[in-house]
């Protein structure tokens, strides 16, 4: 190794472990793998939901370490509560943290809960999903490098207006543009959603997937080519990595409205909230449960037993009921909610949260609200996982590890360029590394 290593990591939300057969065959991520190492299964952090995942990601960390329990911050009856975004909701460092105090270039494009980050070019996953309009800018601004925003908004912002805006699009102008025009980064990460949407909206598995597999490919391919021509190609790690895998929906369980037939919700004539005793939350295929008083013993026990005998009735998909203290135990979660609810691993349930409808088991769309037939938010053990595949200096070709977990790959790259990342959850795995 003759330069200083650097690191190129492409993520792929909801990339499966399923997809590795398909992408070996794939020319530019299947060389990643031909010529690399592959860890077959990562187990997402719980849940397995998208900003969380990202922040275990970068920082190694789950939920209680570095705090981002979800996409949103929860409310009671507000389907628009206000996402994670800033940096600052991140309560321990991050890898750039480390990558800026060791004197490296670093660049995050399009990642969760980057806004206002101290990255060297910076443009953050922000402009919230539902809207649609013509001035993007106005999220953007004071979250973004104000730098990159100047340069290249005015060409390329209008990949992310309008009805048909593409994050995806938008990305991909982007990152051969920094590379050639700033040099190639010590640290670039580049997010890129567009396999997500594909799951949500077609299921697990199907020609779709493959497709934009492919797409995926060639933008990769663009990326790679950015870094032989304009960067220093020899010295770089490749990363390829998901940050959850999907199931797909079986049932559907609207539990707001169980817990309101049960009297544990009280609405007014138009249907709004006035008071509750319990609600849930929704992560797609999970539920969370919050009581308005936790201190209250008896309806604590009250809405214990009712979870437990909704478990144990074979008419209601819930496989699984945890309290906080078991979630913290054993997945490091820790959020808004009492206990934790989950189907079956045979039949996933997406547990809705809204206060219409009628029929408990009927999924009731709202105007403006995401449809799944697939989705995530499920216990990190559960297929589909995940996957990572990396090739480069630092990485040891040929080697396999058949499962891991999320936090582990914070660590074990900050470990290809150098760093140690010695205060996270997780640990290097020294087993793909070349040099350990």
């Amino acid at each position: 190794m003759n330069g200083k290593r650097k690191l190129f990591v492409f993520l792929l939300d909801a990339l499966c472990a399923s997809d590795v057969e398909f992408i070996r065959t794939l020319p530019h991520m299947g060389r990643v793998i031909r010529e690399g190492a592959l860890i077959e299964h990562v187990e997402p952090i719980y849940p397995s939901f998208t900003y969380p995942c990202h922040c275990a990601i970068i920082t190694g960390n789950t939920v209680k370490g570095h705090g981002i329990p979800h996409n949103e911050k929860l409310e009671v009856e507000n389907n628009h509560a206000p996402w994670y975004n800033q940096r600052s909701d991140i309560k321990c460092d991050t890898i750039f943290d480390y990558a800026r105090r060791a004197g490296m270039k670093t660049c995050s494009l399009s990642w969760p809960v980057s806004g206002g980050a101290d990255i060297d070019y910076n443009m953050p996953m922000i402009v919230p999903m539902w809207y649609k309009g013509y001035d993007p800018l106005q999220y953007l601004t004071g979250n973004a490098t104000q730098e990159l925003l100047d340069r290249y908004f005015w060409k390329y912002g209008r990949y992310i207006k309008g009805d048909d805006r593409s994050l995806d699009l938008f990305t991909m102008a982007l990152a051969p543009d920094i590379i050639r025009d700033y040099g190639q980064p010590d640290l670039m990460y580049v997010k890129m959603c567009d396999l997500d949407s594909k799951r949500h909206n077609y299921g697990v598995h199907g020609p779709q997937m493959e497709e934009q597999l492919r797409k995926h490919d060639e933008e990769f391919a663009v990326l790679e080519e950015s870094i032989r021509r304009y960067g220093d190609f020899e010295n770089t790690n490749f990363v390829i990595l998901g940050d959850h895998g999907h199931q797909d929906i079986k049932h559907y369980l609207n539990m707001n409205l169980l817990l309101k037939q049960k009297g544990l919700i009280r609405v007014n004539e138009k249907n709004e909230l006035v008071d509750y005793d319990a609600y849930c939350f929704s992560t797609c295929m999970s539920g969370w449960i919050k009581l308005k008083d936790p201190d209250d013993k008896a309806m604590y026990q009250k809405v214990y037993d009712l979870l437990l005998e909704l478990r144990d009735d074979p008419e209601f998909p819930i496989g699984v009921v945890m309290t906080k203290e078991e979630a913290l135990d054993g997945y490091g979660l820790t959020g808004p909610f009492d206990f934790v609810i989950e189907g079956y691993e045979e039949a996933p349930t997406e547990f809705e949260a809204t206060l219409n409808g009628e029929e408990l088991f009927e999924f009731h769309m709202e105007p403006g609200r995401y449809f799944s037939v697939a989705s995530h938010g499920h216990l990190p053990e559960r297929d589909e996982t995940t996957t990572f595949f990396a090739c480069g200096p630092s990485v040891r070709k040929g080697a396999v590890i058949p499962r891991t977990k999320m936090i582990n790959e914070a660590p074990t790259m900050a470990a290809m360029v150098g760093l140690n990342m010695d205060r996270c959850e997780g640990h290097v795995l020294n087993e793909i590394l070349a040099d350990c």
